[in-house]
């Protein structure tokens, strides 16, 4: 089959990113372990257990390659191997104390390089290449189809909404458990002192299809002048569409429709998509400081639109 232009401009990308991101070095992020090592591990950090076919599905790598990998790992004490719960003849997968520590090595370190390219760029060079990312992603894994809306909340939402937040920010940051529980207890927060007249939640959907959420209550120090923008979460293969901005959007119209002088919310800083919707919109960051939740250090920051 001859090469065509676009034949030609995907591979051209390919090896421009693989050197980009050092897929052609021996090691991965100065480390021991080889690119597939990395995403076992990595694979198995963002599941309580994993079975080796798990892995080969997810990971699509040959099965015996997969158990040599394994195996080096059970002799470093990396990972441990017992009966699933559920099928006494099913092995199950998963990190020990030595392998969650050098995972989080890893992804610090996996953090700081991303970090340190996209410091070298400008804000709005660092959004386009978001969206580009996105963009690729979705294309090659199917975006949804047919027209994006928003909706107010029904029976049913707080489970997604919970669910979605404690899966999505396991496998993307690795918080914890604890992390789900906050947002359950502000989900049933939301629903037993709801305020109908100036609370909302909005849900994102297509043809039925959840995709995003957003909420705004009161907020706790100053009810009656300032709201407070909470669980803002878009569905990673519906990102790069306008929904989180559509979302922040409806919260700033609810705000001023309904009376409120300002909005605030609380984020972390690892949480760079967000941030840049929340600029966009045009909050300003207020206070900023460290503190240790689900499971790791991070920097909390508190932001501010005055409408």
């Amino acid at each position: 089959m001859p090469k065509t232009n676009s034949t030609l401009a995907v591979r051209h990308f390919n090896r421009f990113y693989t050197r980009q991101i050092g897929i052609l070095d021996d090691h991965i992020l100065q480390s021991p372990f080889s690119l597939t090592e990395a995403r076992v591990l990595f694979e198995l950090a963002a599941r309580e257990q994993a079975s080796p076919s798990d892995l080969v599905a997810e990971l699509h790598i040959d099965a015996g390659y997969l158990s040599r990998i394994l195996s080096r790992f059970r002799e470093s004490k990396l990972v441990q191997a017992a009966p699933s719960p559920t099928d006494g003849r099913r092995r199950v997968l998963s990190l020990t104390a030595s392998g969650r520590e050098v995972f989080a090595e890893l992804d610090a370190a996996s953090n700081e390089e991303v970090q340190e390219v996209l410091d070298g760029l400008a804000p709005r060079d660092q959004t386009r290449l978001i969206g580009a990312m996105e963009t690729v992603e979705q294309v090659l894994h199917g975006q949804p189809q047919g027209t994006v809306t928003l909706r107010h909340h029904q029976p049913g939402d707080m489970g997604w909404v919970v669910q979605r937040h404690g899966e999505i920010y396991w496998k993307e940051y690795g918080w914890d458990e604890t992390f789900e529980a906050l947002v359950a207890q502000i989900c049933a927060d939301f629903i037993r002192m709801l305020n109908p007249n100036r609370e909302r939640c909005w849900i994102a959907e297509t043809e039925g299809e959840r995709l995003g959420c957003i909420f705004l209550v009161q907020n706790a120090d100053d009810p009656q002048r300032m709201a407070q923008l909470r669980l803002l979460l878009v569905e990673p293969m519906a990102r790069g569409l306008g929904i989180g901005g559509k979302l922040v959007h409806a919260c700033t119209e609810f705000a001023r429709e309904v009376g409120y002088e300002g909005i605030t919310l609380w984020t972390n800083n690892v949480l760079h998509l967000a941030r840049h919707l929340y600029e966009r919109e045009g909050y300003r960051l207020v206070r900023e400081g460290p503190h240790h939740s689900f499971g790791h250090d991070l920097v909390e920051q508190t932001w501010e639109l005055m409408l």
